[in-house]
């Protein structure tokens, strides 16, 4: 099965009103705990390369091994961009074989938003790929995002039905109250849904994504602690209300920094734990069993994207 692209993976989610988990990907082990899980239990996956991983990796490393894992696993998976914030690396993106990006103009003017992404689609579209955009901002810090809560912006729901309709835009990013990162929120974490449900009914049958949707379980970060970080208020988005968010049209969820604190937290356990071992298999195959129970976590109990196939 080659590469595919989010479109039938969509449909299917928003009729059966579950959510595929787009997870952030920066090398090999990474990539085979999420597959691992998702083959296990027979769920679709995102994959996708942020700027911080096409630095560290390259594009053509993680492309190479997501299409292993294809090949490995024959499940439907999709290579995605996250936050390409130019039109330049989107076409280099979909030039390379992505099957799907994400051009991030949220940070220019809703008319420039529009006319940048206008552009990425009609490119991709000619190509076959699919495009996601982002309207409204999020707070908080994730390799080269870096929005600060002043700055921060929830999506107006008649300016994402205006966005759609004058994009073409495949799927659209919206900011409801998630935060990119292990974000600290003030008093008690919660989400727009009045808002979330405006969009869905403005915009009806459309794929809306969440953002900065890591749960940042406390058991990780209490690991984390134990064997040398310092994470202190670190929390995320309780997982009822993600839940919750793919009834109301939510498609798409994005995970990157319950995965990060995962491996991390075995990694160190690994490491203190066996001080004599230096061989990088047995820690980051500690790291890998994590991110593996992680991702199944995640399919079965928050996106409930499992038994698809």
């Amino acid at each position: 099965m080659p590469l595919v692209t989010s479109t039938e993976l969509f449909n299917k989610a928003y009729e059966g009103k579950f959510a595929i988990g787009a997870f952030n990907v920066n090398n090999m082990e990474i990539i085979q705990g999420i597959v691992d899980a998702a083959k296990e239990e027979k769920s679709p996956l995102i994959l996708q390369v942020s700027a911080g991983a096409r630095k560290y990796a390259s594009p053509v490393y993680l492309k190479k091994l997501v299409e292993a894992a294809v090949e490995d696993s024959n499940l439907p998976i999709v290579l995605h961009l996250d936050h390409g914030d130019s039109f330049e690396i989107c076409k280099q993106c979909i030039d390379d074989g992505f099957t799907s990006v994400m051009i991030d103009a949220s940070h220019h003017s809703f008319e420039e938003n529009i006319a940048i992404t206008k552009k990425v689609v009609e490119y991709a579209h000619a190509k076959g790929v699919v495009v996601e955009a982002e309207l409204g901002r999020l707070a908080g810090v994730e390799d080269d995002v870096n929005v600060s809560e002043e700055d921060a912006s929830y999506t107006n729901p008649e300016q994402a039905a205006e966005f759609v309709q004058k994009t073409g835009v495949d799927s659209l990013a919206i900011a409801i109250g998630t935060s990119h990162g292990a974000y600290k929120f003030k008093g008690e974490p919660k989400l727009d849904f009045a808002r979330l449900e405006k969009i869905s009914n403005l915009i009806p049958n459309f794929p809306l994504v969440l953002h900065g949707a890591s749960t940042v379980l406390p058991e990780f970060v209490d690991l984390c602690n134990k064997y040398g970080a310092d994470i202190p208020g670190a929390q995320g988005v309780p997982e009822d209300m993600l839940k919750k968010a793919s009834q109301l049209g939510v498609c798409k969820i994005n995970i990157d920094t319950d995965l990060r604190l995962a491996m991390t937290a075995a990694i160190r356990k690994s490491i203190v734990e066996n001080p004599n071992n230096f061989d990088p298999r047995k820690y980051l195959g500690d790291g890998r069993t994590a991110i593996k129970e992680m991702v199944r976590h995640k399919i079965v109990n928050v996106l409930g994207s499992n038994n698809f196939l």
